[in-house]
């Protein structure tokens, strides 16, 4: 009996085929984009805003709703890359993303998102119930619906886009068991509103002519007018923040040192500048890469913590 030897091509290809698997569980990591995480820490926002993360039940559940909104956002990063394989591609970053670049099969991106983005449903049901699941749950199909479609729809685009960060902060104020004061809703809203306006106005430098390759919508969005939209977002932001803080302030009364709500409204209106800044010098594509990399954002953000966290516990 004649053994068949193998090829060079042959071996080769079986040496390709090994790197690849080899390379997939890092592939799949990727995919899941733990640097992205940092967007869930919005959980948190809510209940501390109410004074109540010194008390062990809601500190809890406010941790677990972190980490379920981190598998709902990795299972729809998981849907998106699959859903953009093909003009990721046209672009110079997202070309490299594991399943654009083959390493990471479709069908098994798909099948990881799906199972994460259940998994996450029912692991909210069964940490604080139906109204939690209702949060993720419009979550991923929100996600879903802006991978699918809206996406390609200009304004709605940006209000899925905010959404995604309005529901991380509803979903800590529900797993804590909190209300969610309405100069809070207000703030966050434009807040977010105000990040997806900066995104699309760095995608749309970026991009160049290569932009409605890559993303369509872009080619229906003037500069001037994501510049007004910015605008309106943290002139909003500005204002209800100012309200929230004065309210939060009113409330206290003296015995809990109610100027240091006031004080806060400082390096909110600080690194709100400094953001607008950011985005005229075409930064903000990649906002997580803000929040890791930007030194006077992280300091004003820790100024803005100390302050409102001596306001409600001091």
């Amino acid at each position: 009996m004649v053994r068949a030897i193998p090829t060079d091509q042959s071996a080769g290809a079986e040496q390709l085929g090994l790197t690849e698997r080899q390379r997939r569980p890092s592939g799949v990591i990727r995919i899941a984009r733990p640097r992205q995480w940092l967007k869930n820490v919005l959980v948190f926002a809510a209940p501390g805003a109410a004074g109540v993360l010194t008390e062990l039940h809601p500190l809890l559940r406010t941790a677990a709703a972190f980490g379920i909104f981190c598998l709902a956002a990795s299972g729809t990063y998981f849907l998106n890359d699959v859903l953009d394989a093909g003009s990721d591609r046209h672009h110079p970053v997202k070309r490299l993303r594991p399943v654009a670049a083959g390493e990471v099969p479709e069908a098994l991106a798909l099948g990881i998102g799906l199972g994460l983005m259940l998994g996450a449903v029912a692991l909210a049901w069964a940490v604080a119930g139906h109204r939690l699941a209702l949060v993720i749950a419009l979550y991923v199909v929100l996600s879903g619906a802006y991978s699918l479609r809206l996406k390609h729809v200009p304004i709605l685009d940006m209000a899925v886009l905010s959404s995604g960060f309005i529901l991380r902060a509803i979903a800590g104020g529900v797993a804590a068991g909190v209300r969610l004061s309405d100069w809070f809703v207000i703030v966050t809203s434009f807040g977010s509103l105000l990040i997806a306006a900066g995104k699309r106005s760095a995608e749309h430098g970026d991009l160049g002519a290569e932009r409605t390759l890559h993303r369509p919508v872009l080619s229906q969005y003037p500069a001037a007018f994501l510049r007004s939209i910015r605008l309106l977002a943290s002139s909003v932001t500005v204002t209800a923040y100012c309200l929230w803080a004065f309210e939060r302030s009113a409330a206290a009364g003296h015995a809990h040192h109610p100027i240091w709500f006031e004080l806060s409204i400082v390096p909110v209106v600080l690194a709100l500048l400094h953001l607008e800044l950011r985005f005229e010098q075409g930064h903000g594509g990649a906002p997580e890469d803000m929040a890791w990399h930007d030194r006077m954002l992280q300091g004003l953000g820790l100024a803005w913590v100390v302050l409102f966290a001596v306001g409600i516990y001091g």
